[in-house]
């Protein structure tokens, strides 16, 4: 019986999650920076979170949701999202009763989104997300925008775009809705069957579409900014005026609504433009949902995020020809030979790793030309040599692999000898 794994999934070698931990690094080591702390939420939650928070007029909750019925009778679901699953538990343990704000969070997690896979978009996939909760000062917006640009320019991402729109407040999203709705009614029939259904339940949508991205109703649409309301101008205004204090150029794209119900005001997108990354380019996502803490049982609680795909950061390095600076090596190895060097290299393997050396050894019985080449393929620095003369003798041959000089070490100075030389060639933090 050949059991593959499912349709949408992969799996994350041994040699590529090395790629991936570098990047998580990176990205915990910016938010460190950024002062924002991690949660991590269950990876399913009741449906009714997702149907309220993310909007049930969209393609999420109308036909990617992994939905289950547990066996009490439960509507569950895998989160498709991360933003609903941390306001909710921002609600339910009321972060929002703080001393510190705003409450500044940022998860790493696996989504569920049954939708058709193809390159950088998988039916399970892994994204970094942050949320900043209780403020509605633009300045949070900007440092949002921030963080996710820093965590790509620290990767050495230089092909990026970043485009920004402004949603406005929910009076300013009432009167561009109205006005949608009158234009786009003419063309309806023209439309596909989810931008008809959308035209009356959320026309905002119908610009977020890929069917009918070149009908002519789209490039003739209005423009949520010349619905926006004083208030909503000064914030969109504000929040340009800061990316602009920090030097982060930006497109303002009139059309960009993001596909989720909760987003008002600012609303971003950072894209690649690396040759040959593929006709979807959206890296990154995010923007501000006040009121979303609110429907979901919470007090009048502003809030602002984004989600990162793990997957497409890691396209978007490789369009680049970006090579993560991660350690192939073992530090390393222990070749022992004979019945006591055997029993010795056990004891030895277990020391070295208690006392924080990076250490393996031969399991397969293989005799000590074969041991070598095992240590040559893990790629070891040093190799440890123990035969059972070295045992009577209390010694133990290091040969540096990369030179080729060899050193006799007393067994009981083993451990601070390759704690030294590890450390030196920065084996050891």
């Amino acid at each position: 019986m050949n059991i593959k794994a499912p349709r949408g999934t992969v799996d994350i070698l041994p040699e590529q999650a090395k790629n991936w931990q570098y990047v998580e690094r990176v990205i915990k080591n910016v938010c460190d920076r950024f002062h924002f702390n991690e949660i991590r939420t269950p990876l399913f939650e009741h449906t009714e979170l997702f149907q309220r928070g993310v909007g049930d007029s969209t393609d999420i909750v109308q036909k990617e949701m992994y939905t289950f019925e547990d066996r009490g009778g439960r509507s569950l679901t895998l989160r498709p999202e991360g933003t609903a699953s941390v306001v909710r538990a921002f609600v339910e343990n009321k972060l929002f009763g703080s001393a510190i704000q705003p409450v500044k969070l940022y998860y790493f997690g696996q989504m569920f989104r049954y939708e058709r896979p193809q390159k950088g978009r998988m039916r399970q996939l892994n994204q970094f997300g942050v949320e900043a909760m209780g403020s509605a000062d633009p300045a949070v917006d900007a440092e949002v925008i921030d963080l996710a640009m820093t965590v790509y320019k620290e990767l050495g991402l230089t092909s990026l775009k970043l485009v920004i729109n402004s949603l406005g407040d929910s009076e300013s999203r009432k009167n561009y809705r109205e006005a949608l709705i009158e234009h786009f009614s003419p063309h309806k029939e023209e439309l596909c069957k989810d931008c008809q259904t959308r035209l009356t339940q959320n026309p905002l949508r119908i610009l977020d579409c890929k069917k009918d991205r070149d009908h002519p109703s789209m490039k003739s649409a209005p423009s949520m900014l010349e619905f926006l309301n004083e208030e909503s101008r000064t914030y969109f205004e504000k929040v340009k005026t800061y990316l602009d204090q920090m030097d982060i150029p930006y497109t303002v794209d009139k059309n960009l609504v993001r596909g989720l119900d909760y987003y008002n005001h600012t609303a971003f997108e950072i894209m690649s433009e690396a040759a040959g990354f593929g006709s979807i380019t959206t890296l990154a996502g995010g923007g501000r949902y006040n009121g979303l803490v609110e429907d979901l049982g919470g007090p009048n609680t502003p809030g602002i995020g984004f989600g990162m795909g793990i997957e497409r950061l890691l396209m978007a390095l490789e369009a680049e020809n970006i090579t993560l600076p991660v350690e192939q090596q073992l530090d390393s190895f222990i070749v022992a030979f004979g019945e006591k060097a055997e029993m010795e290299s056990v004891r030895l393997v277990h020391l070295l790793r208690e006392n924080g050396v990076q250490v393996d050894r031969d399991y397969q019985g293989r005799k000590m030309k074969g041991q070598f080449k095992a240590a040559d393929r893990v790629h070891a620095k040093f190799v440890l040599i123990l035969g059972d003369e070295e045992v009577d003798n209390q010694v133990i041959n290091v040969k540096h692999m990369q030179t080729g000089d060899q050193t006799e070490v007393a067994i009981s100075d083993i451990i601070s000898y390759m704690q030294t030389v590890t450390k030196e060639m920065g084996g050891i933090s």
